[in-house]
């Protein structure tokens, strides 16, 4: 599905403004939605929305269907009665310019776990239509999250046998003793949900799309691979017998071992790839574009026994993607996926890319390590790809840039003809400038950041997805200067003149 032309920003959740510790879908993401309208963006993209686990990565969730209740803002369970001002006192220690998660997580389990229990006796009608029509994965995730805190949080690999294999009496054992526990995650879910839903529809109202994003596999320890042993190459005790990663290359030696566990795609496929409509549906529900992470590994996998250590011994295995996307198109006869098709992309990727019209990435920091010929350089694109001009996994515009040798420093220069005196706003320039259809920078890009700002460095276990913006730090004349390269590039819809109502209610929180 080919996109209209248009720009956005790429900033999680976590990264926005406020006193709570992290990012919260209430006031400042709001005044957020505001100032993309205020600088005529029409794109949101965000990382997976899911409840994060070891590493605090987005892309390591408890599950591929729930949300993230760090992200809750406290302030509304305050006006519902649920919580007193008092229990937000705490927050007010916790630094603002990053997320110390280790204190966080402490603090705001602490807080949910108390207005759940003022709740559980008072849920109103909108719990009970929630918690229905998404029983289908919200049972499943309820108990899978209440019997990891009854057993001190091990993965569920290590729980006790007749847990781990879902036997009837156990299960019902766990009904019987951890019944408050599964309301209150239940509980969890319906507050994010609903936060999530009404921000979503600001935004939409406000002429702004949110761009999701999916990763193929999913954690190993999450409610999905409990629930569905079947659909991944497990041993019987539960553990995996082969994992997920890429193969050694020019940026490792080793290659990477992801650990995730691989699917069993001969019984998705005998379910017609069931699991994944409705994981494709869920994702909808939530967002309006979908970014499918390390698309290469739906026409082949890099199978990595689970006992080796590094990714160096595996073999690529084929994958039914053509099959897996053809379901899909069946359900969602309008699929607004993109590819992420970075990385040494070979022909069959390319090929199952096209045949469903999916635009693919390109990354601007990637572009000048060759020459004119180099896919990446926005002179050899075709409309229907997604530019870049850094990723997450990407150090800022201008952290790459003080870092890479002379020679690419050297073309960067030639190629735009221009100052680098601010090389990541050059960089926001060219992508928006570009013939591709859309445009998507991270917010440190537009604010011309330094490595400081870093989102996440790939193989760095500690230190990532920490950082986070205050409304000083964007200068007053960023949202006018996009709004004009969105004019004139063509990438604003025709909206009209500067809005700074993000202005005043950036001020006021």
């Amino acid at each position: 599905m080919a996109f209209e032309r248009s720009s956005g920003i790429l900033l999680h959740p976590t990264s926005l403004p406020g006193t709570g510790g992290i990012g919260v879908l209430g006031a400042d993401a709001r005044a957020w939605i505001d100032f993309l309208v205020a600088a005529g963006q029409r794109l949101w993209q965000v990382m997976p929305l899911g409840p994060t686990g070891y590493g605090d990565s987005p892309y390591q969730c408890f599950s591929a269907f729930a949300g993230n209740p760090y992200l809750i803002d406290l302030s509304e369970l305050v006006a519902e009665g649920w919580l007193e001002e008092a229990d937000l006192a705490p927050f007010e220690a916790l630094p603002r310019d990053r997320v110390d998660y280790g204190a966080l997580i402490s603090l705001k389990v602490t807080a949910l776990t108390r207005a759940a229990q003022a709740a559980s006796g008072a849920v109103d009608a909108g719990f009970e239509e929630f918690a229905a029509s998404n029983a289908s994965w919200l049972e499943d995730y309820a108990r899978f999250m209440a019997i990891k805190e009854s057993v001190g949080g091990g993965s569920w690999s290590a729980w006790p046998g007749a847990l781990r294999r879902r036997e009837p009496a156990a299960m019902a054992e766990v009904l019987a003793a951890l019944g408050p526990a599964i309301v209150r995650h239940k509980l969890w879910q319906y507050w994010f949900f609903r936060q999530w839903h009404a921000l979503r529809a600001y935004a939409n109202q406000r002429g702004v799309s949110i761009v999701g994003d999916v990763p193929i596999f999913v954690s190993l320890d999450s409610a999905d691979t409990w629930a569905n042993p079947g659909l991944f190459h497990f041993d019987e005790p539960g553990r995996p017998t082969v994992v997920a990663g890429v193969p050694p290359d020019y940026f490792s030696a080793t290659g990477q071992r992801w650990g995730n566990p691989l699917y069993r795609w001969e019984a998705l496929r005998e379910e017609n790839f069931a699991w994944w409509i409705e994981r494709m549906r869920a994702t909808l529900a939530l967002v309006d574009i979908v970014r499918v992470d390390h698309f290469r590994g739906f026409a082949a996998y890099w199978e990595i026994p689970a006992g080796e250590p590094t990714a160096e011994k595996g073999r690529w295995v084929k994958a039914p993607g053509r099959e897996l996307f053809e379901a899909l198109s069946e359900s969602f006869p309008r699929l607004p996926v993109i590819a992420e098709d970075l990385g040494v992309i070979t022909p069959d990727v390319e090929a199952l890319r096209d045949a469903f019209g999916l635009p693919g990435m390109k990354v601007l920091q990637f572009a000048f390590g060759g020459g004119a010929d180099d896919p990446y350089l926005p002179h050899n694109y075709d409309k229907n790809c997604v530019v870049y001009s850094g990723t997450h996994d990407n150090d800022t515009t201008a952290g790459w840039y003080a870092r890479a040798p002379e020679a690419e420093r050297d073309y960067v220069r030639r190629y735009l003809g221009r100052s680098d005196d601010n090389i990541a706003w050059e960089f926001v320039r060219l992508a928006l400038a570009s013939a591709a259809n859309t445009a998507i920078a991270p917010l440190q890009d537009v604010m011309g950041l330094g490595g400081e700002a870093r989102m996440n460095t790939p193989g760095q276990p500690a230190g990532n997805w920490t950082w986070r913006f205050s409304w000083e730090m964007i200068p007053y004349w960023v949202a006018p200067q996009l709004r004009e390269l969105a004019e004139v590039y063509g990438r604003n819809g025709g909206s009209g003149p500067v809005d700074t109502a993000y202005r005043q209610s950036s001020l006021e929180h």
